[in-house]
Order: C-alpha cells, then sequence, then structure tokens
C-alpha cells in the first residue's frame, strides 16, 4: 500500500533575473524608495540649511562641499527622489479618486511618471552647473 508522495509543496527555486515586473509595479517601488531617501536625508539636509545660515563662511562653505563630485551626484539623487516622489505620489491621488484606473492609462501615467522625474532630474543638474 504504498502511496506516492505529492512533492508540489517544495520550495520552488525563484529566478529573480527573470521575473518581469510591470511598470506599474517598477513605479510603485521606486515611489518607496524614494520616500525612504528623502526621509534618511532630512537630519543632513538640515544641517546644511543650518549651517548655510549661520554666516557667510559657513554659506561658502557649504557652497564648496557641495560643489564636489560626490556630493553633486548625492544631490542630483536627491532631486530624483523629490521629483520621482512627487509626481508618482500626484498620480497615486488621482487613482484614489478612480481617475485613470482602467489598465492602458495606468501603465501610460506610469511611463508618464518616470518620463516626468528623468526630466525634471536632468533640468535640475542642467541648472546646477
Amino acid at each position: 500500500m504504498g502511496m506516492a508522495l505529492n512533492n508540489n509543496n517544495r520550495p520552488v527555486f525563484l529566478d529573480l533575473t527573470r521575473i518581469h515586473l510591470p511598470v506599474t509595479a517598477v513605479l510603485s517601488i521606486a515611489h518607496r524608495l524614494a520616500g525612504v531617501l528623502l526621509f534618511l536625508f532630512i537630519p543632513l539636509s538640515i544641517y546644511l540649511l543650518q549651517r548655510s545660515l549661520r554666516d557667510a563662511q559657513g554659506f561658502q562653505s557649504v557652497v564648496a562641499t557641495l560643489g564636489h563630485p560626490g556630493w553633486r551626484a548625492l544631490l542630483i539623487m536627491l532631486i530624483w527622489a523629490f521629483a520621482h516622489h512627487l509626481f508618482a505620489g500626484l498620480r497615486f491621488l488621482l487613482l484614489d479618486i478612480e481617475v485613470g484606473v482602467d489598465r492602458d492609462r495606468s501603465r501610460h501615467s506610469a511611463w508618464l511618471v518616470i518620463i516626468a522625474g528623468i526630466a525634471m532630474t536632468l533640468f535640475a543638474s542642467v541648472c546646477l552647473v
């Protein structure tokens, strides 16, 4: 009376390189990542603002610090985080009031948010030069 064991409950190896998320999922993950980045950099932003407002030498020090390529890259990343979080947040608010909830409009608005965030970042980084 040997019963065959059902092996359908065994763990499955997921190859993460083969999983293709829809653009709306990528947008949602990026929105959360941008929010975390913005939150984590609040103390540094407050410190730099306080230092720049102390006196003229403090302002020049902050300007010199932000002129360094590493700090400039960090600033550009924060600009992207702010722009992306803003545009994705507006999109999510529109989805909450049932605007653009069908599949095609949702995909198009997700692409629009991604493109707008990148465009705003490029514009701001050109203005930083």
